[in-house]
Parts: structure tokens; sequence; C-alpha cells
């Protein structure tokens, strides 16, 4: 963990990192696959976070890919799959778009880091990290787009993909501020307090969660009318 670190920023990260694991498993009728696979993930990236694993980033590839790469491999699946599909298409969208309200929270807590000396501006709202926004109008989208029902589901794809565009735009910030061989950013103040528990379940839980979300979402709006 982050050494004078005040210990309420770890807790409201946990809580974070809670709540998105449970409304995704929600929208997923909370699947006994999906429960068990994103445990267990999580556990097991918490133990080797807090074993300080992923401090050492000179390495080729970084350690940290370990926290990246295979989800991605995950997601990659599920999409090129017939049970893959198959799983995305039962999600429940409403649910998907709320999960996005976690990012409000995360954006304080990069914030908090920030000022604590463990990321750089940068990638904060203070800086060029908009992703805020995505948590400030997902409720907007999921009142009026299924509960009023007053939104096309053209708008609803189309915030989708901002988002999306927006997420994009602060993990490449975060990537190339790490202090990894290829780091372009923020030589004064690295990317450094996403390496300690439990600020590695951004990267490794949160951010896939959130991402598989609006790819699942871009898929179940493409392929059926919204309800």
């Amino acid at each position: 963990m982050i050494n004078n670190l005040p210990f309420c920023i770890s807790i409201v990260f946990i809580l974070t990192t809670l709540a998105t694991i449970l409304i995704f498993l929600r929208a997923a009728n909370y699947s006994k696959p999906a429960i068990g696979i994103i445990i267990a993930w999580t556990l097991i990236q918490g133990i080797i976070g807090f074993t300080g694993f992923y401090l050492i980033t000179n390495t080729i590839p970084p350690r940290f890919a370990l926290l990246i790469i295979p989800l991605l491999l995950l997601i990659i699946i599920l999409f090129t799959t017939t049970s893959g599909r198959n799983f995305i298409d039962s999600l429940d969208l409403k649910m998907l778009t709320g999960l996005h309200v976690v990012r409000i929270p995360v954006e304080l807590v990069l914030l908090w880091l920030f000022q604590n000396g463990q990321v750089p501006e940068l990638m904060t709202f203070e800086g060029r990290n908009f992703d805020i926004l995505s948590g400030i109008t997902a409720p907007l989208i999921l009142y009026f787009g299924f509960i009023k029902k007053s939104l096309s589901k053209k708008v609803i794809l189309v915030w989708n993909i901002i988002c999306l565009l927006l997420l994009f735009n602060i993990v490449g910030t975060a990537v190339l501020s790490a202090p990894f061989p290829f780091q372009q950013f923020a030589f004064d103040q690295p990317n450094v307090g996403v390496f300690y528990f439990p600020f590695v379940w951004l990267p490794g839980v949160i951010v896939p969660l959130v991402l598989f979300a609006h790819l699942a979402a871009l898929r179940i709006l493409i392929k059926t009318p919204l309800k």
C-alpha cells in the first residue's frame, strides 16, 4: 500500500471496485461463471498487487501487462465465440449503462492520488482527463433512455461511442505517463499510484469492466431495438 496515503482514499476506491463488480454481475443476471471469474481475478490481482510485484516497471514486457492482457484476450474470446456472444446478448443494457456512474468516484480518487503525489495532474479532470463526463451523464442516459424512454437508440449508441473514446484517452495517457521504458509524459510526476494495492484494481478490474460494458452495449444496440 502507499505510505502516508490517507486511508479513506483506499476505502473509497475499494468500495468503488466492489460497486463496479456488483453492478456488472447484476447486468449479467448473476451468472455463476461471471461471478467465479471476476471474484477469482479480483482476489488474485489484489494479492499480487499487495506483494509489490507491479512496482518493478523496467522489465520488457512490463509486468503491468499481466493486469491487462488476460482480460483483453477474454473480451476477444467473448466476442468471437458463439457462447460468448450469447452471454453478451443476455446482458441487461440498462445496468450496463448505469455501471458507468462509478467513473465519478474513480475520477475523484485519481484527483486525490494526484494531490498525494502518486499520479500526474494530466490524469485528472484538472488536466486532460474528461472521463468524469461519462459518469456524470450516465444517470441522465439511464433516466431519459430507459425510464422515460425519451432518447432514441441512436443517441444512446453515440453516447457509448463518445464515452468509449474518453476511456481510450485516459488509458493511453495513463500508460504513457507510467515509468515504463516507453514513457512519454509526466516525467516530473509519473503514474505510479496504480502499481499499488488496492489501486491495481483500476486497470485490472474497473477499466476492463467499463470497456466491456461499452463494447457489449454497442453490440446490443446495433443488433436489437431499444425497448
